[in-house]
């Protein structure tokens, strides 16, 4: 619970000033470069929901065409149509994520929990709710993310999303970031699987069967 509460809160908000102080100048050129290679703004901002699913503004730099249309991930035909070709670079090593520090610094999130989702997501929102998913902070990556991201149906996202805010801990949050980490060098779009076994919550996570 102190991690939970306090520990948690204090890191994400150290490490995000910290990251945000280093990486302000090549952000500003990341903005620059999206505004002349394609129309519209370089920030993508829509409402999200977060922690006891109350709404807030997620920034992410805009990796599609100023006209697509505003659905899930998964309700689009032939998504890569509308990605612009700076916005698939940026989506494959996740720069784009990189304005949610501001959201982190905000409060809005944390590096690692649930993924923060729109209306869009309506299904996944309203599971969450029902099995306590929604009790803590989103973040950047998760349990989900590393599980296969927008390959998955609604119904594991929130098992997975619900199994981390049973068993948040110091431990989960390394794995993941850890994880994160190699998923993004290497591109992956699907993510190795692994899984918090519930028989053996009270030692901590399990991945593959064996306890970290």
């Amino acid at each position: 619970m102190f991690y939970r509460r306090i520990i948690k809160r204090l890191s994400d908000l150290l490490l995000s000033v910290i990251v945000l102080g280093i990486i302000a100048i090549p952000m500003v050129i990341i903005g620059i470069i999206i505004k002349l290679t394609s129309k519209g703004p370089a920030l993508f901002i829509q409402e999200r929901f977060g922690r006891n699913s109350r709404p807030f503004k997620l920034y992410k730099f805009r990796s599609m065409t100023n006209h697509a249309p505003q659905l899930a991930n998964s309700k689009f035909g032939d998504i890569k149509s509308y990605v612009t070709p700076f916005g698939m670079f940026i989506r494959k090593t996740s720069i784009d994520e990189l304005p949610q520090l501001w959201n982190i610094i905000k409060g809005d999130m944390s590096f690692i929990g649930p993924r923060p989702l729109a209306k869009t997501d309506e299904k996944v929102l309203s599971l969450r709710k029902q099995n306590g998913a929604d009790q803590v902070l989103p973040g950047i990556s998760g349990l989900a993310q590393v599980n296969g991201r927008n390959n998955l149906s609604d119904e594991d996202k929130a098992a997975y999303d619900a199994k981390y805010a049973a068993h948040l801990s110091f431990r989960v949050d390394m794995l993941l970031t850890v994880e994160t980490f190699v998923s993004v060098l290497k591109r992956d779009g699907v993510f190795k699987e692994t899984l918090i076994d519930d028989k053996k919550a009270e030692n901590g996570a399990v991945r593959n069967g064996k306890e970290l």
